[in-house]
C-alpha cells in the first residue's frame, strides 16, 4: 500500500496549494470576493456598530471512504478545519449529509453505512461554521467524499461472439474481438482485464491477444473439408490477470467458410444413357453427377465434349452435368453414339484433391426404336397454278414411314374449302374448280399423311399460289370532259387514264373505236392520253350530242381491250377556259356483267309478282262466279235507314238467302233429284191476317228448326244460330227478332203489325206469322 499512501500525499499536497492560491486572490480583491460570498448576517454590538465577515480559510483535503467496508458503528474519515484559530460549530448540506455522513462539533466527519463505489463514487457537500451564538464564522466551501474501489466485482462478457475465417487463410489473420466488463475502477488493478485461451477449448490453430482480445489465426492450413468448425473457450481476469484477480469465461465458435479448393469430380468413370429415337431437339436426355467438397457456390465445373456427335452438355441447377440433344435421333440409321466429357475447374491454388479427382468420363448414348409417324420430304409445300384454268398435275406431296416397317402412306385433305384434292396413294395435286387470282390470290391448305392402316399421321401445310394471266379489260379512268364553244383545232378538253385488275404490268394504249369528226386521241405513251379537238368552234344552240367511244388496249398477253363511250359536255368559257355555262350531258359508260345480272334478276321479280297477282284476281273472281250460281251469294243489307225510328245499327244483315223463297230455292234436296215445293213455301200465315202470299222458300223452316231447338234444350244456353237476326237494334219499333228472348212454353207472338210497314217487311210478316208445326209435315 506504500504507492496508494504516496498517491494520497500527493493529492494533499495540490489542495493546499489551491487553497493558499484563493487566500491570495481573496487578498487582492476583497470587494468581488464579498459580492460573490452571498448574504452575510450582521451582528451589531455597542463597541463595534458593524462587523465584517473574516475571510474564508477552509483547511481541508479531500476525503476518502473505502467502498463495502463494515459499518456496525460509524467511523471516522477525517476532519473539517478552518485557518482561524477559532473553536466553533459545524454543519455540511449535500449529498448524504447528516444521513450517510456526520460531523460533531469538532468538526469530524463520520460515515454510518456501507458505499457502493459502483453505485455512486463521489459525494458533493458543502460545509459551514457557527460560533456558539450560530454566527456564522466561515462561509459555506464545497469539498467532495470520494468512495475508494475493491475489488469486489467479476469480469463479465456482454453478450456471445462468434466469429469466421476462410480456409487457407494466412498466420495472423484476425477473426474476432472479444470484450468482457468489469464494474471495478478501471484506474485501478482491479478493473484492467487480461483475456487468455483456455485448454478447455480447441487451441490448436488460433491464439489470443491478452490486453485486446482480439482472436487471430496462427496456422494457415485451415481446411474446410477437413473440419469446418472451432470453438475456443476465452477467459478474462480482473487485477491484470494476477492469479488473485476474479475471472469470467465465454465460448467462441469459429466457423471455417470454403473457397472453391477442390475441383469437381465424376461419380464414374462410364455412364450409359438409353434414348427413344423421338426425342425432341434441345431438351435433356441425362445427367453425369459430379463429386465436389466444396460448397455449391463453389462448385463451378468446366465441361468439354469430344466428339460432339449431336449432343451437347449444360451446366445444371446441381452444378451438375446435362446431356442435350441437339440432332435427331434415327434409329434406323445409327442405334448407338459414344464420346467422352471432361471437366475442369479455375482454382488460385493447387487442388486438394488434383489426384484423386475422375475429370474424365465415357457416355455411351443407346437409341431406343419407337414408331413413328410419317416424315414429310419437305417442312412445308408451295406451289402455283395459273388462274381461269384447270390443272391436273399441280405438284407432288411426298411422305415416307421413318421405321422398318415402311409402311403405306396415305394422303388426305381435310379442308373442305380448299380448292384443290390430292391423289390418296401418290400424293399428286390437282384444282377441284378454276382459281381467281382477282378474288384470291393465295390458299393455305393442310395436307394429312396417315401411315396404313390407320396408323400414326402427320401434317404439312400446302400453299397454292394463283399466278395472273391477263383476264381482265382495261376499264377507262376520265375527268369530266367538256367542249368550250370557242375551243379551236388541237386544243385538249380532256385526259383519259385506265385501269386494269390484273397483276400484269400493263401498257395502255388509247383510240378511237369509231371516226369522229370533231375530236381526236392523242396518245403520251405514259398510259395517258388527251381528247383534243380535230375542228371548231361549238355552239350551244347546236342540238347535237357529243361523245366519242374510245378504245383501250391493255397490251398484255393475249392483248385485251374494252370500248366506252365517253360524252362531252357543251360550255361557254372565258378566256381562262372556265366554263360559266353548261349543256349537261349523261356520261354513258359500260355497264358490267353484275349490274346487268342484278337488273335482270329485279325485272324477273317484278314480273312474277304482277303474274301472281293477276292468277290471285282471276281465282277470285272465279269464285265469286261459283258461289253465285250455288246460290250462295250473300248480298249485304247495309244499314236500315228506312225504318226511321232512329235506328242505330250499322251492322250488315245477309238477306240474298231470303230471295231463294221468290225462286222457289231448296237448300234440302231430295234423293230423287226432282223439285218439290220448299220448305218456305209450305209454311202457313196467321189465320187471322189475310193475303199476299210470302215467296216461299227453305229459309223460313231452317229459321223455325233453329228456334224450336234453342227453345227447347234445357242443357244448353239459349242461342240463336242466325246470328245476323239476333238484334234489330236498340232504338228500332220493331224490337228483336232473337229467339234468346221467347219462351219455351209461350203463346205465338203476333206480327201482323210488319203489314203495315209497307212491302218491304210484307215477306217477314208472312214468315213469322206461320205456326212453326205446320211445315213438318212434309217430311
Amino acid at each position: 500500500m506504500a504507492w496508494l499512501q504516496l498517491w494520497t500525499t500527493g493529492l494533499l499536497a495540490t489542495m493546499v496549494l489551491c487553497v493558499s492560491l484563493d487566500i491570495a486572490k481573496e487578498s487582492v480583491l476583497p470587494g468581488v470576493e464579498r459580492e460573490k460570498q452571498g448574504p452575510v448576517k450582521i451582528v451589531k454590538k455597542e463597541s463595534h456598530p458593524i462587523l465584517f465577515r473574516q475571510k474564508r480559510a477552509w483547511i481541508w483535503n479531500t476525503l476518502y471512504v473505502e467502498e463495502e467496508k463494515p459499518t456496525p458503528n460509524r467511523y471516522k474519515i477525517g476532519q473539517l478545519r478552518s485557518s482561524k484559530d477559532v473553536k466553533g460549530k459545524y454543519e455540511i448540506e449535500g449529498e448524504g449529509a447528516n444521513d450517510i455522513f456526520l460531523v460533531d462539533d469538532n468538526g469530524d466527519m463520520f460515515v454510518t453505512r456501507s458505499l457502493d463505489r459502483e453505485k455512486k463514487s463521489i459525494y458533493q457537500l458543502t460545509a459551514r461554521m457557527f460560533d456558539s451564538d450560530h454566527k456564522l464564522i466561515e462561509d459555506s466551501g464545497n469539498f467532495e467524499v470520494q468512495v475508494t474501489d475493491i475489488n469486489d466485482n467479476s469480469p463479465v462478457f456482454p453478450k456471445t461472439y462468434n466469429g469466421s475465417i476462410t480456409e487457407r487463410s494466412h498466420v495472423g489473420t484476425t477473426v474476432v474481438e472479444v470484450r468482457a466488463t468489469d464494474e471495478d475502477d478501471p484506474t485501478t488493478a482491479n478493473g484492467v482485464l487480461s483475456y487468455s485461451l483456455t485448454e478447455a477449448g480447441d487451441i490448436s490453430a488460433f491464439e489470443i491477444e491478452s490486453f485486446t482480445g482480439m482472436i487471430r489465426c496462427k496456422t494457415n492450413t485451415l481446411d474446410r473439408e477437413t473440419k469446418s468448425q472451432y470453438v475456443v473457450v476465452v477467459k478474462a481476469q480482473d487485477m491484470r490477470g494476477l492469479a488473485s484477480g476474479s475471472t469470467a469465461t465465454t465460448s467462441v465458435t469459429i466457423t471455417i467458410t470454403d473457397i472453391n479448393d477442390n475441383i469437381a469430380s465424376f461419380t464414374r468413370r462410364t455412364y450409359e444413357l438409353q434414348v427413344p429415337e423421338d426425342k425432341k431437339l434441345n431438351e435433356k436426355i441425362g445427367t453425369l453427377e459430379l463429386d465436389d467438397r466444396d460448397q455449391i457456390q463453389n462448385k463451378i465445373p468446366i465441361f468439354t465434349i469430344e466428339p460432339e456427335n449431336g449432343f451437347n452438355v449444360e451446366r445444371s441447377p446441381n452444378k451438375d452435368a446435362n446431356i442435350i440433344l441437339m440432332k435427331p435421333l434415327d434409329y434406323e440409321t445409327k442405334s448407338i453414339y459414344t464420346f467422352k466429357i471432361s471437366v475442369r475447374e479455375d482454382i488460385f491454388a493447387p487442388a486438394d484433391n488434383a489426384n484423386s479427382a475422375v475429370t474424365t468420363a465415357q457416355v455411351i448414348v443407346r437409341v431406343l426404336d419407337v414408331d413413328e409417324p410419317p416424315v414429310f420430304s419437305k417442312p412445308n409445300y408451295s406451289f402455283s397454278v395459273l388462274e381461269e384454268q384447270m390443272e391436273n398435275n399441280i405438284g407432288k406431296i411426298t411422305a415416307k414411314d421413318p421405321d422398318k416397317a415402311n409402311k403405306t402412306i396415305r394422303y388426305s385433305i381435310l379442308d373442305k374449302n380448299c380448292p384443290i384434292a390430292i391423289m390418296p396413294l401418290t400424293g399428286q395435286l390437282y384444282t377441284l374448280r378454276t382459281l381467281d387470282r382477282e378474288m384470291e390470290p393465295t390458299y393455305m391448305c393442310q395436307v394429312n399423311a396417315q401411315e396404313e392402316p390407320s396408323g400414326l399421321e402427320s401434317f404439312v401445310k400446302v400453299t397454292i399460289v394463283v399466278q395472273d394471266i391477263n383476264d381482265n379489260k382495261p376499264e377507262l379512268v376520265s375527268d369530266e370532259v367538256f367542249v368550250c364553244e370557242n375551243d379551236m383545232t388541237n386544243t385538249v378538253i380532256g385526259t383519259l387514264r385506265a385501269t386494269d385488275k390484273d397483276d400484269q404490268q400493263a401498257s395502255f394504249t388509247f383510240s378511237l373505236a369509231s371516226e369522229s369528226s370533231n375530236f381526236s386521241i392523242k396518245n403520251h405513251g405514259n398510259n395517258t392520253a388527251d381528247i383534243v379537238v380535230k375542228r371548231g368552234p361549238f355552239s350551244l344552240d347546236d342540238p347535237k350530242d357529243y361523245s366519242v367511244d374510245v378504245r383501250i388496249s391493255d397490251g398484255g398477253n393475249p392483248p385485251l381491250s374494252s370500248e366506252t363511250k365517253v360524252a362531252i359536255g357543251l360550255c361557254q368559257c372565258d378566256a381562262r377556259r372556265v366554263n360559266t355555262k353548261c349543256i349537261p350531258r349523261a356520261q354513258i359508260t359500260g355497264v358490267s356483267v353484275h349490274a346487268l345480272i342484278t337488273i335482270l334478276l329485279c325485272i324477273l321479280t317484278i314480273l312474277v309478282i304482277v303474274i301472281l297477282f293477276v292468277m290471285r284476281k282471276r281465282y277470285q273472281k272465279d269464285s265469286l262466279a261459283s258461289m253465285k250460281n250455288s246460290g250462295e251469294i250473300h248480298e249485304q243489307l247495309v244499314t236500315y235507314d228506312e225504318e226511321g225510328g232512329g235506328e242505330m245499327d250499322t251492322n250488315g244483315y245477309d238477306v240474298s238467302i231470303l230471295t231463294s223463297a221468290c225462286h222457289d230455292g231448296s237448300l234440302l234436296r231430295h234423293p230423287d233429284q226432282q223439285p218439290h215445293p220448299s220448305l218456305y213455301a209450305m209454311v202457313q200465315k196467321p189465320p187471322h191476317h189475310a193475303p199476299p202470299t210470302a215467296c216461299k222458300g227453305d229459309m223460313a223452316a231452317m229459321i223455325e228448326v233453329k228456334k224450336d231447338e234453342a227453345d227447347h234444350d234445357r242443357d244448353g244456353f239459349p242461342y240463336d244460330t242466325l246470328h245476323i237476326y239476333g238484334y234489330e237494334g236498340p232504338e228500332s219499333l220493331a224490337g228483336s227478332f232473337s229467339s234468346l228472348d221467347s219462351s219455351s212454353s209461350g203463346a205465338h207472338l203476333d206480327y201482323d203489325f210488319l203489314n203495315d210497314w209497307g212491302p218491304r217487311f210484307r215477306t217477314l210478316a208472312e214468315l213469322y206469322g206461320v205456326d212453326g208445326s205446320d211445315y213438318y209435315h212434309q217430311y
